[in-house]
């Protein structure tokens, strides 16, 4: 079925939603409904009045500017990340094209300076013009209200980041498979999947919330505010056992894995004060060797594999464009 939404019938005594109607008056009635249209929420949020937590306080980008641009140089194996004066560009090397974007606070950049500094950054022509696209970073209070189960969008929205959109809606149906409810609709199901996915966005939240705060640049406003605002309390836990003996606890279910805490604070600068005491028992001298010895590892490994532009034109290279 397929059509636009004009209306929504609710059951006068429960609240829960009976029907959906659509365009050409059709009436489309259900027991479960899930709501995925984006960032309107239109069960969710307009029907059943699920409020929105924003986190504008601590992830400030609400806007973005997007536009390929053509290929230069060899195909590179990684996204490009840079911090800008009121956010950070990305760069996503594509078999024929480039995909590049900039993601901003308006409070610290208007549209058009942040599109002139998005096209000053490219590496090749662009390919029309730049697209914009605007959001706020959080999270309706419950994702599963009556009978609607938001996924995606309609759920929640975190920048992309460490592009992690996709995952919550995977985890979000996955979950919703795990606790899928009777026709009674007990709450025990209900209330276990707001727990376990109001959690999972705010982990996620935490881990985007560090590449901001553990900045080390002082040359901007907008970065002036990330480095010295006041973070939530769970990740300011995260941040005290790190600061105090070098380590990452991860939580059951949590998608970033210790190596990828470690990653962004030691690279962003952030040392800790003291050492798992464990490591004590260790003779500096054979840590030195087994650091030596994955080191060599490392480098023969990686000569021995191809270039990436190689294994992609060999596995699965991209129909050729043909110009008309």
């Amino acid at each position: 079925v397929e059509g636009r939404v004009v209306a929504v019938d609710r059951d006068a005594e429960t609240g829960f939603i009976e029907a959906v109607r659509l365009e050409g008056d059709r009436r489309i009635e259900g027991e479960l409904f899930v709501d995925c249209s984006g960032f309107r929420s239109l069960l969710l949020g307009e029907t059943l009045d699920v409020p929105f937590t924003s986190w504008k306080q601590w992830l400030p980008c609400d806007r973005a500017w997007a536009v390929p641009s053509a290929r230069q140089g060899p195909l590179t194996p990684y996204t490009r990340a840079t911090a800008d004066t009121a956010g950070w560009r990305w760069r996503i090397p594509l078999q024929h094209r480039v995909g590049n974007g900039y993601v901003y606070s308006s409070a610290h950049i208007d549209d058009d300076d942040a599109k002139q500094a998005l096209l000053a950054g490219l590496d090749g022509a662009a390919q029309g013009e730049p697209r914009q696209l605007r959001f706020e970073a959080g999270r309706r209070e419950r994702l599963w209200d009556r009978n609607c189960v938001a996924i995606g969008l309609a759920g929640g929205f975190l920048e992309p980041l460490e592009s992690t959109s996709i995952h919550l809606i995977q985890s979000g149906i996955t979950r919703l498979m795990s606790l899928f409810p009777d026709r009674g609709f007990g709450s025990a199901e209900r209330d276990e999947y707001n727990r376990v996915m109001l959690r999972e966005y705010e982990q996620v939240r935490d881990f985007i919330i560090l590449h901001y705060h553990a900045t080390e640049r002082s040359d901007s406003p907008f970065w002036d505010h990330c480095r010295t605002m006041t973070v939530p309390e769970s990740l300011l836990a995260k941040l005290g056992l790190w600061s105090g003996r070098a380590r990452v606890f991860r939580e059951q279910g949590e998608l970033f894995t210790p190596d990828s805490w470690i990653a962004v604070l030691l690279g962003q600068g952030v040392r800790p004060d003291s050492f798992d005491p464990l490591t004590a028992g260790l003779p500096p001298s054979e840590t030195a060797r087994f650091m030596a010895h994955i080191r060599d590892m490392i480098d023969k490994t990686a000569a021995a594999m191809p270039m990436h532009e190689d294994f992609i034109a060999q596995h699965c290279a991209a129909p050729s464009r043909r110009s008309a």
